[in-house]
């Protein structure tokens, strides 16, 4: 199976989802975004995919979404994939695609629903959260 994410090494929750991928066993392919961001068409693709808008895709922490002003409705799909491809730390992450779906993985064990086989065996966030206990069963 390819699985593939989209991958900010610096954000905790794509840290997470990433290490879910590899304990299932895959070894995906990993896209560093902010180094080698998507083409506008990739990124079309992947929106349509996850089925969302460019909008709820934006990320707003740690981003120019305040100084862009963002946040005003007038702001077209298309005007907002302008922003996020003259910045991509707007794209929200990490996104993960395998071939059950593509998806916004927030929080991380989402990622668990696009997995063909989600028993990973047991697995706890960076913070010590347990997303999957020892016994197998999902707690997150």
């Amino acid at each position: 199976m390819t699985v593939t994410i989209y991958h900010n090494p610096d954000c905790g929750t794509s840290r997470n989802t990433l290490a879910m991928i590899r304990q299932f066993g895959e070894g995906p392919g990993v896209i560093e975004y902010l180094k080698t961001p998507p083409s506008r068409e990739k990124l079309v693709e992947l929106i349509a995919a996850m089925g969302m808008t460019p909008r709820q895709l934006l990320r707003e922490m740690g981003t120019p979404y305040a100084e862009l002003g963002l946040g005003d409705p007038k702001w077209s799909d298309d005007e907002i994939l302008d922003f996020m491809l003259a910045h991509p730390i707007l794209i929200n992450r990490p996104i993960v695609v395998t071939p059950l779906g593509t998806m916004l993985a927030r929080p991380s064990e989402a990622v668990l629903d696009i997995l063909p086989n989600p028993d990973i065996g047991p697995f706890t966030k960076e913070d010590g959260e347990v997303v999957v206990d020892a016994s197998g069963k999902r707690v997150a």
